[in-house]
């Protein structure tokens, strides 16, 4: 009876003590969390990817030595170890967080399908002659002329039978096969290959949505039309019949012979108005700034203040016979293309250059290696398997043109580069989304890891808040954002966070870099150190013009951090605000020197290093900016 008595005891015990767990939910006291995050809305991960790599199924890859193709990008992308085209293993350090295969849309599939033995070249005489030409040894080039005769004369030989649209599924494929939401992000997309008059206008178009949408459609080509302003209404088009969502991102202005930013439309030469201002920017929220073909984020010309701005510069010519000259680099350059927006918004009511910024690759390997100490040529006959001397002195851009000046070769392609994207997962539609709202930065290929919020309430004490980015958020807007216009008697303030790569070199400082147009509608610059490294100071100009000095040593291909930080932070307030004048402010974080991709090769190589290229450079970062447009 004693023992009953006490196991009844126990029992009303423990169903006391456990009443709560069978109350159901119950409300935290003040509707107070205990946890500090639950309901967190916000991006609170760096995702680091490539939007623009291009496999064998790109023509201008697969007919120049690439045979991989989707399955063997992705896996690439992924961090498997493949053996690439020339016969050398290669394995990313770290495997990518997201990657578009952004394969050229004109005659997509074409090497592969010669390959294959596709039926639809037999139903063309076309088809039949590129046929022979790349499967006879020693004809191969010939194949390829075809192509670019098709493309210069603006007739696709191979229209209306299928083929694109049997590898454009192929390819949609491979993206659902390696999509994995939470772990890595295959989005769907194709490149739209303008070339007016040897002149680069092309566009990458990122679909948000999967095959059961992307495959409703056959990718706009460059046989279809040439103009951006077709472009955005095809993909209007696909928005309202299949209730997808894309945007397009164009790249290398540097190339275009100042296309890109031009003050009129490309075929009616018509000023640019407002109509076209906002489709631009409702069609293309994003520039991509630096990639193999060299950086356009600044020219010396444009920025001669500026000692970082010449880096990995192209800027002599383009696809075609032309010369590229001064006159065609305000036209071709983001930071020149911020500026003008912003007079361009004043005079019409919409800026057309409100663009965010990103890195990525152009890799034409299905490598998608923006890493200078695993260079794989960006093309494949330049890769290290073949370790030949076109690796340093193919003609990359300028082979039309007899002007030897206007020529770059391959010793000055460049490694880069990488985009970085604020979200919360890493899915298809948050990747998307983080594009689409501008939350995003490049790299030239490092992993650095940017953050900037401005607003008209932040203090200096804001930048050591464990609570940074829920503040950041709170009161302010992050990369991307718009600030509207100021309170009486405030100025905008930002607070900056930098952390180095964690397998790369230590920052040399944190910039913040302003434009914006005055009374008179004039457009200026200025840059402001923000943080440096070393005890260097900053005058009173906001600058340290003390170098941080070099620790690269060429003959070892080696550097060492015991220079720079390994973490920057700083809160900036804009000394010079007037509330009246249109702005605009981003970050640039720079790097230590650390040794170029052709400093490895030497070694590797045994070879001597090529002329005209820098044994050092120091990797970057852009992030998107912050507009300030007072009403």
């Amino acid at each position: 009876m004693k023992m009953k008595i006490k196991q009844n005891i126990l029992l009303s015990t423990i169903l006391a003590l456990s009443a709560p767990v069978f109350a159901g939910d119950v409300a935290p006291a003040n509707n107070k969390h205990y946890s500090p995050n639950v309901g967190d809305t916000f991006p609170n991960n760096v995702f680091f990817g490539d939007t623009h790599l291009h496999t064998s199924y790109s023509t201008d890859a697969g007919m120049v030595g690439n045979n991989l193709g989707p399955e063997e990008a992705y896996r690439i992308s992924r961090g498997e170890a493949v053996k690439a085209s020339f016969g050398e293993w290669v394995q990313l350090k770290r495997p990518l967080d997201f990657v578009v295969i952004s394969d050229h849309a004109e005659i997509l599939g074409l090497a592969p399908a010669i390959k294959e033995g596709a039926p639809q070249l037999q139903e063309s005489e076309w088809g039949k002659k590129v046929s022979k030409h790349a499967t006879t040894p020693g004809e191969e080039p010939k194949a390829f002329d075809m192509f670019v005769s098709s493309l210069t004369e603006g007739k696709n030989p191979l229209a209306g039978l299928g083929l694109v649209k049997t590898y454009w599924e192929k390819s949609t494929a491979a993206a659902e096969k390696f999509n994995e939401p939470g772990k890595f992000t295959a989005l769907i997309g194709f490149e739209w290959t303008s070339v007016p008059g040897g002149n680069n206008l092309h566009r990458n178009v990122i679909f948000r949505g999967d095959k059961s949408k992307a495959d409703q459609i056959v990718p706009l080509s460059a046989y279809d039309t040439v103009d951006p302003e077709d472009l955005w209404a095809w993909m209007a088009d696909y928005e309202k019949n299949t209730g997808g969502q894309m945007l397009a991102i164009p790249h290398n202005g540097n190339l275009s012979q100042g296309l890109m930013f031009d003050d009129v439309t490309l075929t009616t030469k018509k000023p640019l108005d407002k109509a076209y201002a906002e489709s631009r920017m409702r069609w293309e929220p994003l520039y991509e700034v630096t990639q193999m073909k060299g950086d356009g984020e600044a020219h010396p010309f444009l920025s001669p203040d500026d000692e970082f701005a010449d880096f990995e510069t192209w800027d002599s010519g383009t696809f075609g016979p032309y010369t590229t000259t001064k006159k065609h680099w305000p036209r071709e350059y983001a930071r020149e293309a911020f500026k003008r927006g912003l007079a361009f918004e004043k005079n019409l009511g919409a800026n057309p250059f409100k663009f965010g910024i990103i890195g990525s690759t152009d890799s034409h390997t299905s490598v998608p290696s923006a890493e200078e100490d695993n260079y794989f040529g960006k093309v494949s006959v330049l890769e290290p398997g073949r370790a030949s001397e076109d690796r340093y002195e193919e003609t990359i851009i300028g082979r039309e043109n007899p002007d030897e000046k206007s020529r770059i070769h391959a010793a000055r392609v460049s490694a880069s580069g990488l985009a970085a994207v604020w979200a919360r997962n890493n899915t298809r539609e948050e990747i998307w989304d983080a594009m689409k709202r501008k939350e995003v930065y490049a790299t030239t290929g490092s992993r650095l890891k940017v953050r900037v919020f401005g607003g008209f309430d932040f203090a200096a004490a804001d930048i050591d808040r464990m609570d940074f980015a829920k503040q950041g958020y709170k009161r302010g807007v992050p990369m991307g954002g718009d600030l509207k216009t100021a309170p009486a008697g405030k100025a905008p303030s930002f607070i900056v966070r930098a952390i180095r790569d964690t397998d790369g070199a230590n920052i040399d400082r944190v910039q913040i870099i302003k434009g914006w147009l005055d009374a008179n509608g004039e457009t200026h610059e200025k840059i402001y150190d923000i943080a440096v490294s070393d005890g260097r100071k900053i005058g009173k100009d906001g600058r340290s013009k003390s170098p941080v000095g070099n620790t690269v040593n060429v003959e070892e291909a080696s550097y060492t951090n015991s220079i720079g930080d390994a973490y920057q932070q700083a809160y900036w307030k804009d000394p010079a605000f007037d509330a009246a004048q249109k702005a605009f402010y981003y970050v640039r974080v720079i790097e230590i020197p650390t040794p170029r991709w052709t400093v490895y090769d030497a070694k590797h190589f045994g070879r001597e290093l090529p002329e005209g290229v820098p044994t050092a450079i120091q990797e970057r970062a852009y992030t998107s900016p912050i507009w300030y447009t007072p009403k």
